[in-house]
C-alpha cells in the first residue's frame, strides 16, 4: 500500500474523523469530516487526489467525539460533534441544524448515535436521550472510555455497552446494569463487528490500552468470548477500530490504529481467527481509522488521522504500473505536477514563516512589547506493563520535542526502549537534602513528536516523577507533567485471586468515613477509581506484576481488611495507612494475623526468577572469556555444548541483560525486605543478620535460604 494524501488540521481526539457515505450516483466517498481541539469541524472533498475544502466551522471548545447519524436504514450522513457538554449537528453541506446543551456537569468523553437515540458519557455518568429528551441514566463504578449500542434494527431493543477502565464492559438495560463482561485489559475503544454487529447483531469488537483486540458476542443472557489477539509484538494501545474489505475478497478485514503509530490490517483464516496481513508505521498515535474508496474508482483506501492533526491515506492503487511508455509518461507527468504544486506551497509557507518571525522580532524589541508564551498540548500516558513489571511513560506533543528533563524524588530505574532514538544524559543529584534521586535529560532528534520512556519503581518507596517537556518552538517554553509513584506501584487490578494461598491479614478499625479509607487506598494502589464507590463497602483484587503475589482489599466505613500472601505488602500497607491516618488525626486500631507458611510460599514464587537471573549473570560473565578462546583457537569444536550455546546466543544474552539493569539487586532487595518484615511483626529487629543473608544469596540455594529464614528466629 502506498501513501495517497496528507492533510493537516488541529490536534485531534480519539474517534473524531469519519468518511461520509457515497451518494447513490457515484461509488467513491469523496468527503472526509474531522473535528479538532480548536473546536473546528473541517470537511474536505477529494478531487483528482487533492483535498478541496467543503466547509469549515468557527473555532470553539475542544471536540471530543464525532459521529455520523441519520434516520435508521438510511445513509448516515448527518454530522454530530460533542464539544464540552453540548452536542451539535451539521448537514453534509455545513449547515448547523442542532445545538443540544445536555444536563451533564462534566465534558462529554464518549458518544454514540442510533437514529433518534443519543448516548453520551462523561467520566463516570451515562445518559440516554431520545429526540433530545432524557430517557435513562447510569452511574459507573469506574471511568468510562467508550460507549456503543448494538444495532436496534437487528435486535429490536436498545442495548448500550460501556467500556470501563476497570477491565469491564458493562451491558445496560434502561438505567440498570444487565451484566458485566470481564476483559483482559482496560478497554479503550468499542466497534460493531463488520460494522453491523455480524449476522446476529450482537458481535462486539473491543481494543485495550495494553494492545489487545477481541471479539465478544453480547447476548441478552450472557456473553460469549469468540477470540482475542494478544499483543505479542509489545506494540501500543488500541485507539480505533474499523472493518472494511480492503483486499476485495468479499470479507471485511479488521483495521486497527494504535497509540504508537502502528496501523494494522487483519484478515481471517478458515477458523475465523484474525491474522495480521499488513502493517504500516506512522510517527504519531492514530486517533481515527476508516476504510473507503476516496481517490479513484476501483482502488480502496484506508484513512487515518493522527494526534497532531495529520490525515493520511493509504491506497491500493499501484504507483508504478506496468504498461506502455505513454501510460508511464502520463503518470510521471501527474506526479511532476503534484510535486511542483507541493514545492510552491512549501516555498509560500517558508516565506510566510520568515515574515511572521521578523514581525515578532520587531514587536518584541518595542517599548510596549508583551511576552506571549506559546501554548501547546501534551498527550501523555503513564501505565503499568504486566509483562515486565515496568511503567511506560509516553509523551506526545503536537510539534517537535527539543528535550525532556525527567526528575524523581524516589529511587527508580530507567530502562532501555528500542523505539527511543533520543540521547539520554544523567546529572549527578544529591538525594539527602532535596530527596532528588534521578535527574536525566532526553535530547530528541529533529521531528520527534513522540517519546516513550520505561521506568521500574521499588514497592514501599513512593513519591513523584516529573517530566519537563520543552518543544522546538520560540520563545522557549516548557510544560510540567507529574505522575505519582504509589507505595504498591507494581500492583495491578485483577478480576479474581487464588483464595487457597496462605494469606496474611491486616485489620483496621477507627472513626473514619468510607470516603476517607477509599482515599487512602487510592493513595496506596494504582488503578483504583478516585470517585468513592457506590454502596456501603467495596472489594478490590490486585496482583503484583513482578512477583505474582496477590492482595485482597475489602473496606467500608470504620473498618478495612487487607489480605495478601506477601508479608511485605501487608507491612507497606500498615506503615502507609498509619501515616495517612495520623496526618488526619484519626486514631486507628490496627491488628494483624500473620501466616508463617506465606513466607516460604513467597520465597518459592521468587525462586524461578532469582535462579534465572543468577544463571543469566553467570552466562554474561563468561562471554568475554569464551570469545577470546574462540579467537585464539579459531573454532568452537573443543567447547562443551553448554559453552557453545552461550557463544551462539551471546548477542541475545547481552541484550536481555542490558534491558534488565539491577534486576538481580531488586530480587535481593525483595528477599531482604521479606526477611526483615517477617520478624518485624514478631517485634524482633534482624537487620544485623542481613549481611549473613546476602552471603547465602551470593551462593544461592533455595533450601539453604528457606532454612536460614526458619533458623533466624
Amino acid at each position: 500500500m502506498d501513501l495517497l494524501l496528507n492533510i493537516t488540521v488541529g490536534v485531534t481526539s480519539q474517534k473524531t474523523m469519519k468518511l461520509l457515505p457515497a451518494s447513490r450516483r457515484r461509488a467513491t466517498q469523496k468527503v472526509i469530516v474531522i473535528g479538532d481541539h480548536g473546536g473546528v469541524v473541517t470537511c474536505f472533498g477529494i478531487k483528482k487526489g487533492e483535498a478541496m475544502p467543503v466547509f469549515k466551522t468557527l473555532p470553539g471548545q475542544r471536540i471530543t467525539r464525532l459521529e455520523l447519524g441519520g434516520a435508521l436504514n438510511t445513509p448516515q450522513e448527518k454530522i454530530f460533534v460533542a464539544t464540552g457538554s453540548e452536542v451539535r449537528g451539521f448537514t453534509k453541506r455545513g449547515k448547523q441544524f442542532l445545538s443540544f446543551e445536555t444536563n451533564l456537569t462534566e465534558n462529554i468523553k464518549a458518544m454514540h448515535i442510533s437514529g433518534a437515540d443519543l448516548f453520551l458519557c462523561a467520566s463516570y455518568i451515562y445518559n440516554h436521550y431520545c429526540d433530545c429528551k432524557d430517557q435513562h441514566y447510569y452511574l459507573s463504578g469506574d471511568k468510562i472510555n467508550d460507549i456503543l449500542c448494538l444495532p436496534v434494527e437487528k435486535l429490536s431493543c436498545i442495548r448500550p455497552i460501556l467500556a470501563c477502565q476497570d477491565r469491564v464492559l458493562r451491558v445496560l438495560q434502561g438505567s440498570d446494569l444487565l451484566y458485566e463482561v470481564e476483559v483482559s485489559g482496560p478497554p479503550t475503544v468499542l466497534a460493531l463487528n463488520n460494522g453491523n454487529g455480524g449476522d446476529s447483531g450482537e458481535e462486539l469488537l473491543f481494543g485495550t490500552s495494553d494492545g489487545k483486540v477481541g471479539l465478544i458476542q453480547v447476548s441478552s443472557a450472557s456473553p460469549v468470548h469468540k477470540w482475542e489477539v494478544r499483543n505479542e509484538k509489545k506494540r501500543g494501545g488500541i485507539l480505533c477500530i474499523d472493518n472494511f474489505d480492503i483486499l476485495g475478497d468479499g470479507v471485511k478485514e479488521l483495521l486497527v490504529g494504535r497509540d504508537d503509530g502502528m496501523l494494522e490490517i487483519y484478515n481471517f483464516d478458515s477458523t475465523n481467527e484474525p491474522v495480521l496481513r499488513y502493517d504500516h508505521a506512522l510517527s504519531e498515535s492514530i486517533t481515527s481509522i476508516q476504510g473507503g474508496c476516496v481517490g479513484k474508482d476501483g482502488y480502496d483506501e484506508i484513512l487515518a488521522s493522527t494526534y497532531s492533526g495529520w490525515v493520511t491515506g493509504l491506497t491500493t492503487e499501484p504507483v508504478h504500473r506496468e504498461g506502455g511508455s505513454g501510460e508511464e509518461l502520463k503518470i510521471s507527468q501527474e506526479m511532476q505536477n503534484k510535486i511542483s504544486s507541493l514545492r510552491n506551497e512549501l516555498e509560500h509557507l517558508q516565506i510566510k514563516v520568515l515574515q511572521e518571525r521578523e514581525k515578532y522580532q520587531q514587536s518584541s524589541r518595542s517599548s510596549t512589547a508583551l511576552s506571549a508564551v506559546p501554548a501547546f498540548s501534551v498527550n501523555d500516558k503513564f501505565t503499568l506493563n504486566k509483562d515486565d513489571a515496568s511503567y511506560s511513560l509516553i509523551l506526545e506533543v503536537q510539534t517537535a520535542i527539543d528535550n525532556v528533563l525527567v526528575q524523581s524524588d524516589v529511587p527508580i530505574d530507567l530502562l532501555d526502549v528500542d523505539k527511543n532514538s533520543a540521547v539520554v544524559s544523567f546529572s549527578g543529584c544529591d538525594s539527602e537534602p532535596n530527596s532528588n534521586f534521578l535527574l536525566a535529560t532526553y535530547r530528541c532528534q529533529a521531528n520527534t513528536t513522540r517519546l516513550e520512556l520505561k521506568i521500574r519503581s521499588i514497592e514501599g518507596q513512593y513519591g513523584t516523577l516529573q517530566a519537563y517537556v520543552t518543544p522546538r518552538i520560540q520563545p522557549k517554553t516548557c510544560q510540567l507533567c507529574q505522575y505519582q509513584i504509589k507505595p504498591l506501584s507494581l500492583h495491578q487490578r485483577t478480576h479474581f485471586i487464588d483464595h487457597d494461598r496462605p494469606m496474611n491479614t491486616l485489620m483496621l478499625k477507627g472513626h473514619f468515613s468510607f470516603a476517607e479509607i477509599h482515599s487512602w487506598v487510592v493513595f496506596c494502589l494504582p488503578e483504583v477509581p478516585e470517585k468513592t464507590p457506590i454502596g456501603d463497602s467495596v472489594t478490590f483484587y490486585f496482583q503484583n506484576t513482578f512477583l505474582d503475589t496477590q492482595l485482597e482489599s475489602t473496606y467500608s466505613k470504620g473498618e478495612g481488611f487487607f489480605k495478601s500472601d506477601n508479608i511485605s505488602t501487608i507491612s507497606i500497607l500498615k506503615d502507609v495507612l498509619s501515616k495517612e491516618a495520623t496526618k488526619r488525626k484519626i486514631n486507628l486500631n490496627i491488628s494483624y494475623d500473620i501466616n508463617e507458611v506465606s513466607v516460604n510460599h513467597t520465597l518459592k514464587l521468587i525462586h524461578p526468577k532469582l535462579e534465572y537471573q543468577l544463571l543469566l549473570a553467570k552466562k554474561v560473565q563468561l562471554i568475554d572469556a569464551l570469545k577470546e578462546l574462540h579467537v585464539h583457537e579459531g573454532n568452537m569444536d573443543f567447547l562443551i555444548p553448554e559453552y557453545r550455546c552461550i557463544l551462539e546466543e551471546a548477542d541475545n544474552l547481552l541484550e536481555e541483560y542490558k534491558k534488565q539493569p539491577a534486576h538481580l539487586e531488586r530480587l535481593y532487595g525483595m528477599i531482604t525486605d521479606l526477611f526483615i518484615d517477617k520478624f518485624k511483626f514478631k517485634g524482633t529487629n534482624v537487620k544485623t543478620k542481613v549481611p549473613l543473608l546476602l552471603e547465602i544469596l551470593d551462593s544461592y540455594d533455595q533450601n539453604a535460604l528457606i532454612a536460614f529464614f526458619d533458623a533466624a528466629a
